[in-house]
């Protein structure tokens, strides 16, 4: 395993967020004009509390959701404690004869036993008493916890209503956008962080996602164990609600983590002198928290199963499909999250791609599987329906044993058996699908590209968009699975953890230690394949994969617009931005010349697109939108929006009955129907505070979809761009990627491009054929290319093992090619594997 010499620094400029001369700033404010929320201490906490009280729509609904949390864990218990000593179950089923003086009618009070015998029954039973004394325990955990957070809470009430001027009765008509900026704004007024004068977007969204951005950069980085191999399953998953809290009570908040508050890394794990000590200790805990999993498995088990019992019954018995809906998986959602990505942010973009996942995932119904359902249905349905009617001539049937019971079961299997028969009217078209899946998730493997009508491509898939069954069965094999992942396979990794958090921490004024990936800077972290080329500095183990920092700055960019980048930064977004407009302004120049009919044929028939936006959005009516000077979309007088594009409403559920916007401060926000009104010149995101708040929230709705339309088809554009990069490019291990040239932005013509595709470890995928491996001096040519930072010798935390690591390719943009009936042949698979990252430079201070 390689040694990566490299020390924690205290970021000064590459990643400052101050403004200039308030580098090392400390604000003194004398101590009669100090408020109440002067110098909050804890600000992680405090703005994560301002964000979790705005999210759940104020101070009313958190206490009452809190309080029905507490009630439902002493239902969960108490219900299932009942049942299992307290009901004559031979009374309930008619096995026993019970004497009435008044009638024979048996009641459901004849079953219950009586509190004697029950309460004897309890005692003499050890497991139910030790399940009530653990149960107890984290009863009282949980209240305790409750009452600490309510007090808390209330002071974030007094904020909002006295600092930020929002009652309760208005924030849920706030959006976080609009609270944000009175934040920023109250920062002068009050100096609730004294080391620094201003606030910005970013500083704020670093506190709340401090340990989230960690998260998401190691999953990038393939740094947790979540993919396995398993015999039967072949490549699978396994990434659940439990294991993760695992991870981040091992890596950020637990007794003995690497944090030793929540915005500072411990001391000694920013030196790398003592990092096979530090690798020992951590492999020594993750031992001792996996045994400790372990033995609750069986408390854990019991309670994930009563949960989901109690929680999902009803649901299936009154939908009885809704198993076989889908839903974004847990790892999913990390591998799909920009840097700096809010969780409704998160989830509002991937809810907009949920329709288009679903359809794309019900292109591939196994022809046999529908042969097979439809015969079961039609034998059960014939069933169902002769005891359906005999049910209505003679209501006494239900009174025959079981009869009742097949009823309910026959018409489950009916259900079930229709989930897998496809609508006769649905269309084959997983190409088309896959564009707009990536126009809302924004990345996507780069063998996918072509390859959208493919089983294999749609296997893979599934591990991000899952059957919501299988996402409960997981969740139910959590307690079972996680202490072994922890023992046998996280511990492998200690010696690379402890590389990451020192390698990858910088210290931000007025932040603390953030995760460097988290400052977005395309120079530390940029890829040369993802329009980053001669703006890069960073290494190989530099590199965030498939293009992760490129795609979260112009995210953060779009959604904040307010926010001042660094000065790299800010000449990538611009760069971007031009290409974008300049091409839309080609595609609107070759709209005016032609019909719209013929367009959309010749969209579909050409082999040379006349520019990428064309290629991107289709016909000449959506690319022919163009960017302001600021970069945001604006909207051409000669286009309506009824000629608006199937493609841009698919991105947008109201950009179909929107004018697309001129810029974010915009006077006045029209929509197709309606027309609210605001101040001319007023802040977008303030808007609400002078007008109603319902104004404010449709104004705000308004521009969070011209946002999210923008940043798809900016995602779009940057894999359209990655995609003809790589195409020049052979397919290469991780930490053996080629530098691009000054040249790798030029657009590759279609004709001329070859048909190799990188792959991703993310996503592997078996192949026949195997790409000829990279010879040995080509390896080393690229390694000192990669030599820009960091250096070290190599070591190994055990002197009798090596760690193997399992070949790394990079992930990529997929983009739909324009003839949807041409099949690509499969990739070769990539041959070379190395077992270690290159070495790496360290900087001189």
């Amino acid at each position: 395993m390689a040694h990566f010499d490299t020390e924690y620094q205290r970021l000064e400029t590459s990643y400052n967020d101050s403004p200039p001369g308030e580098e090392n700033l400390l604000v003194h404010v004398p101590e009669g004009t100090k408020s109440q929320w002067h110098h909050i201490e804890n600000l992680d906490l405090f703005f994560q509390r301002i964000y979790n009280m705005h999210q759940k729509n104020g101070f009313t609904c958190m206490l009452l959701g809190e309080i029905f949390e507490l009630v439902q864990l002493v239902f969960v218990v108490a219900f299932t404690v009942f049942l299992a000593n307290c009901v004559d179950y031979d009374v309930l089923f008619a096995n026993k004869f019970v004497s009435h003086n008044n009638t024979s009618k048996v009641t459901l009070p004849d079953a219950f036993l009586t509190v004697d015998v029950c309460s004897a029954r309890i005692r003499d039973n050890v497991a139910v008493i030790f399940i009530l004394v653990i149960s107890g325990v984290f009863w009282l955990h949980r209240l305790v916890k409750f009452i600490y957070n309510i007090c808390c809470y209330w002071e974030i009430r007094s904020f909002y209503i006295n600092a930020l001027k929002v009652s309760m009765t208005d924030l849920p008509y706030f959006t976080w956008q609009e609270v944000q900026a009175r934040i920023v704004e109250i920062q002068k007024e009050h100096q609730i962080c004294i080391h620094k004068k201003e606030l910005t977007e970013l500083d704020i969204y670093h506190r709340i996602l401090r340990f989230k951005n960690y998260m998401v950069a190691m999953v990038n980085k393939s740094l947790l164990p979540v993919r396995f191999h398993a015999p039967l399953l072949g490549d699978w998953v396994f990434y659940t609600r439990g294991l993760k809290y695992n991870f981040e009570l091992i890596f950020f908040w637990g007794p003995g983590s690497l944090f030793e508050n929540e915005w500072s890394l411990k001391a000694e794990y920013k030196r790398g002198g003592n990092r096979l000590e530090l690798a020992e200790r951590l492999s020594s805990r993750i031992l001792w928290i996996g045994v400790a999993n372990l033995l609750l498995c069986p408390v854990i088990l019991v309670w994930q199963i009563l949960y989901a019992f109690f929680s999902y019954t009803e649901v299936i018995k009154r939908e009885p499909g809704s198993l076989g809906a889908r839903c974004w998986s847990l790892y999913g959602r990390c591998y799909l999250r920009h840097f700096n990505e809010l969780d409704h942010e998160l989830m509002s973009r991937l809810s907009k791609g949920y329709k288009a996942s679903s359809k794309y995932m019900n292109c591939f119904m196994s022809p046999l599987l529908t042969v097979l359902a439809k015969n079961v249905a039609f034998f059960a349905g014939s069933i169902l329906a002769v005891l359906i009617t005999l049910t209505i001539y003679d209501e006494d049937v239900l009174a025959v044993e079981h009869v009742l019971s097949t009823i309910t079961l026959l018409g489950v299997c009916v259900t079930v058996c229709r989930s897998f028969i496809p609508d006769k009217h649905m269309v084959f078209c997983p190409e088309q699908l896959l564009k707009v899946i990536l126009a809302h998730i924004h990345y996507m493997p780069d063998h996918w590209q072509g390859n959208a009508h493919r089983y294999e491509t749609r296997d893979q898939f599934s591990q991000l968009f899952q059957y919501k069954a299988v996402f409960i069965l997981e969740e139910l094999l959590s307690p079972v699975i996680t202490p072994f992942i922890l023992i046998f396979c996280l511990r492998r990794k200690s010696l690379e953890i402890i590389d990451f958090f020192r390698n990858f921490t910088v210290e931000v004024v007025g932040v603390g230690d953030t995760c460097s990936f988290a400052q977005m800077d395309v120079r530390q972290h940029g890829h040369p394949a993802w329009m980053s080329a001669g703006k890069t500095e960073a290494s190989i183990y530099q590199q965030a994969e498939d293009g992760k920092t490129e795609l979260s700055l112009m995210h953060f960019a779009i959604t904040n617009p307010h926010w001042q980048p660094p000065r790299e930064s800010t000449h990538f977004i611009s760069q971007l931005k031009e290409k974008v407009q300049r091409e839309a302004s080609t595609a609107h120049q070759g709209a005016i010349a032609e019909s719209h009919a013929f367009t959309s044929i010749h969209s579909l028939q050409s082999e040379e697109p006349r520019s990428l936006i064309a290629n991107l959005l289709g016909p000449p009516p959506l690319a022919s939108l163009h960017l302001g000077r600021d970069g945001s979309l604006a909207n051409q007088a000669s286009v309506g929006v009824a000629d608006g594009a199937p493609t841009l409403r698919s991105l947008s559920p109201l950009s179909a009955s929107l004018h697309m916007r001129s810029s974010y401060p915009s006077s006045r926000m029209p929509l197709a129907r309606h027309d609210p009104p605001t101040a001319s010149g007023t802040d977008a995101r303030t808007v609400s505070s002078g007008s109603s708040a319902w104004e404010g929230q449709l104004t705000s709705m308004v521009l969070s979809e011209y946002a999210s339309t923008e940043m798809s088809i900016h995602a779009l554009y940057m894999h359209e761009l990655h995609k003809q990069q790589s195409r020049g490019e052979l397919s290469r291990h991780t930490w053996h990627r080629q530098e691009s040239d000054d040249s790798s932005e030029s657009v590759i013509d279609d004709a001329e491009a070859p048909r190799n595709l990188p792959r991703s470890s993310t996503f592997p995928c078996s192949s026949t054929s195997a790409a000829p491996p990279q010879s040995h001096q080509e390896g080393a040519a690229l390694q000192g290319a990669g030599q820009r930072r960091y250096g070290g010798t190599s070591d190994a935390l055990s002197g009798s093992g090596r760690s193997q690591r399992t070949a790394r390719m990079p992930m990529g943009g997929w983009v739909e090619e324009m003839h949807s009936a041409r099949h690509h042949e499969p990739v070769p698979e990539e041959g070379s594997e190395d077992e270690l990252p290159p070495q790496i430079h360290k900087v001189k201070g």
